[in-house]
């Protein structure tokens, strides 16, 4: 199958991309890396009158400090997570995740923000940004706003992202001393989307867990915090009883999807069986 006929559009300036989309009112797209707008274009489950072509806007570029946030360009590529240094240092998580996402060729290409903007349930970038407690910052034509990602995802690729609208960054608070992270996910292979996923961001005082934020993919319609889990463990030493009991607290977090490859009761067991695996690298200095 290919693609309807379209126009193609290459803007300079985020203005520039606004005013093409205005043109085009609601048949115009972003496209940046592509890695999940071209099948869809290919598949014609998308058949918009006008690409945007937004690589070329040096404003979605660049990490950089901002006081106490870690600012990451929309346009930094899955592969750089690997490679840049201050997102080892200040954003490590998010450097767990991404050797887990698809393949080296999609990393090659795709892009944060276009992680982030898809809200793939079964994507790692939009859970990580829950785990972290990060905030989106998103510019329209009335101006810029950052929105925290526990209010951005709202349903399944539904996000608080209006008509026109970009991400210009993603803002992560700068990873401290006394933290710790953990991530992993279960697959059959790797590379595909994951049965389920998580990673978890803890701050610690001697043994005892002051804080701790914890996000899973690929169990319900929007990456999803285990605030019952969380709630068990906050204050707590990382013993087997408050393990035991943070796994339990699961059936109230999770409401994993009917699906036809692993039941929901299959899908908990394995958020359970991963959530205690990663609790036992916490415990060991993760």
């Amino acid at each position: 199958m290919k693609a309807r006929a379209f126009s193609y559009f290459r803007a300079r300036t985020i203005e520039e991309a606004f005013d093409a989309h205005v043109r085009c009112a609601d048949e115009a797209r972003y496209i940046a890396g592509g890695q999940s707008l071209v099948p869809a274009l290919s598949l014609r489950l998308q058949a918009p009158r006008l690409l945007i072509d937004i690589t070329h806007i040096a404003e979605l570029r660049g990490v950089r400090r901002e006081g106490e946030f870690l600012r990451i360009g929309a346009l930094t590529r899955h592969c750089e997570m690997l490679s840049e240094p201050l997102i080892a240092e200040f954003a490590p998580l998010l450097r767990a995740a991404a050797p887990f996402v698809a393949h080296p060729a999609i990393r090659n290409r795709g892009t944060l923000g276009g992680s982030i903007a898809l809200a793939d349930p079964a994507a790692e970038f939009p859970a990580m940004a829950l785990a972290l407690d990060a905030e989106i910052e998103i510019a329209g034509r009335s101006g810029k706003r950052r929105v925290k990602a526990d209010d951005f995802f709202i349903d399944l690729f539904e996000t608080a992202l209006e008509p026109g609208e970009l991400i210009v960054a993603v803002h992560v608070p700068l990873f401290k001393s006394g933290q710790r992270i953990a991530f992993d996910e279960l697959a059959r292979r790797r590379g595909d989307y994951a049965q389920v996923g998580c990673g978890m961001l803890a701050t610690y005082t001697d043994k005892r867990v002051d804080d701790i934020r914890i996000a899973f993919f690929s169990v319900g319609s929007v990456p999803t915090r285990a605030k019952q889990a969380e709630s068990v463990l906050a204050g707590a030493v990382l013993d087997a009883a408050h393990v035991a009991a943070a796994q339990a607290a699961l059936a109230n977090d999770l409401m994993p999807p009917d699906s036809d490859d692993v039941p929901p009761a299959m899908r908990l067991h394995l958020a359970r069986v991963l959530l205690g695996r990663l609790l036992g690298r916490l415990g060991e200095g993760a």
